[in-house]
């Protein structure tokens, strides 16, 4: 069948030429000038939207595959979506949020152990509030004993000479006394050793008239404790303890023989009798 279009491409061309129109355009419209009049008239409009012809030519049809393979080639690759996300699986905290009774026991747990702390916590610190508090009572326990001991010490006494026996008494009267007598005398051999009664501070030592060689020791209380009619001073000041040898038994001052005539003198002022201040510390002479 004989075609009634004009060739598409020109010798040689290759490619897809559209379809050439002879017929006259619709409405009257023209093509151009110098048209044939007597040309056939336009067919019907069904043939308005026919696809243009592939011609043949010399080039080969690009098929399906080799379309693949020049996307391939070019961004092919790069439109490949990426790779979905790993799906990671729940943990503990997801499944416990969504399961109400593991979270309500969860937090059960949670408030118990926190109430367990803070009762740990409590008990600890009331232990170590306790254990303190009996640090310091055992300390003050230690420093009362201690003052306990060092008055105790302070206020120990002894006697002043140990071979001796007593010759004279307090308020005994005597004509070789200008008044009655202010002490109790140690008669002893001269020389024997005379001891200081308490602790205390010899305070004044050297000779005092009728009293002979004295030494004077002033107790903690303020008591002054009187050595007379000595033969010689070994301690003359400073700080003696109970024991502490101070002196020797003499015969000096106004005396008929050796001995030591001891007085005791509250706060320094009038004697007491000796024997009977002795007695109250638990000696007897």
């Amino acid at each position: 069948m004989a075609s009634s279009h004009s060739p598409a491409y020109l010798p040689g061309s290759t490619g897809t030429q559209l379809l050439d129109h002879p017929w006259p355009p619709a409405h009257g419209g023209s093509y151009g000038e110098g048209r044939d009049e007597s040309a056939p008239a336009r067919p019907a409009d069904n043939n308005r939207h026919r696809m243009p012809r592939q011609t043949r030519g010399s080039g080969p049809l690009l098929g399906v595959t080799a379309v693949a393979a020049t996307l391939g080639a070019t961004g092919f690759a790069s439109a490949t979506p990426a790779a979905a996300p790993a799906v990671v699986s729940p943990d503990e905290t997801t499944v416990i949020s969504a399961d109400p009774g593991l979270a309500l026991a969860a937090r059960i747990q949670l408030q118990a152990d926190s109430q367990r702390t803070a009762a740990e916590e409590g008990a600890r610190l009331q232990a170590a509030q306790e254990a303190e508090a009996k640090r310091a009572a055992q300390q003050q326990e230690a420093e009362r004993a201690a003052a306990a001991a060092e008055k105790a010490k302070l206020a120990a006494v002894q006697l002043p000479v140990r071979d001796y026996h007593l010759s004279a008494h307090y308020g005994q009267s005597a004509s070789y006394w200008s008044h009655l007598h202010t002490g109790l005398d140690f008669a002893a051999s001269t020389g024997t050793p005379v001891y200081a009664v308490g602790s205390g501070t010899i305070t004044s030592a050297g000779w005092s008239g009728s009293y002979g060689y004295r030494i004077i020791q002033t107790l903690p209380d303020g008591t002054e404790i009187w050595y007379c009619h000595l033969s010689s001073i070994i301690k003359a000041s400073g700080k003696v303890v109970p024991g502490q040898q101070i002196g020797k038994v003499g015969a000096t001052g106004n005396v008929t023989g050796p001995h030591l005539h001891l007085e005791v003198r509250p706060d320094g002022g009038a004697p007491v009798d000796p024997e009977t201040w002795l007695e109250q510390r638990g000696l007897t002479p």
